[in-house]
């Protein structure tokens, strides 16, 4: 059998993933002195109270090894292959992580994706390749589909602030200074070697709005795929820039939350745009 597994940075729901069979790796979270482990059991909007709340920044921290090995383990036992889509080497080392355990696991039926994205593209890439599973392809075949599509699969939001991507690590100061001015409403993107981009630094939430606006309708959107638009805390920025987008002519699939993993490195008050671009 051909199954999929993901980790916590996917934002892929815990229960559905559960009732298609899709494996599951947790990502710790810190705040403080509390560690938990983003696999549902605090919510997304108990998450960012938690931040608000906190004097302390937030932090995650990679799967280990043995985290993937007992997983793998399990495939190897039942003769599974398993293929893992996984978040972006350029803003973790969960792929080096998960190589690891293949390598001490011993098992040439696991195959990893290093998807080179975040967060709900994530999701994108697996729904897929479990619809390319259903249409009898093979493991292989399907990890060779995934890892030639997933350069088109974009990510573009608007955050309130740079400062949570910089004392994350995944900005230099350099990168992060003008964002932490208040009015400056960044817009970012993932780059295609799976780094955080910095496209538009606007100054309010207006010209960050017609920004991105301006970003999404110049791009050719493969309307076969899903466009998901993406909030962290609260919606009515979403809500906002989804009706603009709308008016021209952007049909959402769905709206999602983002969760722990990835929140606690682009604050409340994002939203923005998951899609896939044609050839």
């Amino acid at each position: 059998m051909i199954k999929f597994l993901i980790e916590s940075s996917s934002d892929y729901d815990v229960k559905e993933a559960k009732e298609k069979g899709i494996e599951h790796v947790s990502i710790p979270i810190t705040i403080g002195e509390r560690t938990f482990y983003d696999d549902g059991s605090v919510t997304k909007d108990e998450f960012y109270k938690m931040t608000q709340e906190s004097e302390e920044f937030p932090k995650t921290s990679q799967p280990s090894p043995q985290e993937f090995m007992e997983v793998f383990e399990k495939a190897k036992v039942s003769g599974d292959e398993l293929i893992c889509v996984l978040l972006s080497s350029g803003l973790s080392g969960t792929v080096q992580s998960a190589a690891l355990a293949k390598d001490m696991v011993d098992y040439d039926n696991i195959y990893i994706v290093d998807s080179l994205t975040a967060t709900y593209a994530i999701k994108v890439l697996v729904d897929y390749g479990m619809e390319l599973r259903d249409k009898g392809k093979n493991a292989s075949e399907i990890t060779d589909i995934l890892n030639e599509i997933k350069s088109r699969v974009k990510i573009y939001a608007v955050l309130d602030t740079l400062e949570n991507l910089y004392r994350g690590g995944r900005l230099s100061k350099l990168e992060a200074g003008i964002g932490s001015l208040a009015k400056i409403k960044p817009l970012i993107t993932i780059t295609e070697d799976g780094k955080i981009g910095v496209k538009a630094k606007s100054i309010g939430k207006k010209k960050a709005l017609n920004d991105i606006e301006k970003l999404i309708t110049a791009e050719n959107i493969d309307e076969s795929f899903p466009i998901y638009s993406l909030y962290s805390l609260g919606t009515e920025n979403n809500e906002t820039f989804t009706d603009k987008l709308s008016e021209q002519g952007v049909e959402f699939t769905d709206r999602f939350q983002i969760g722990p993993t990835i929140g606690t490195h682009i604050g409340p008050g994002a939203y923005g745009i998951i899609f896939v671009r044609k050839e």
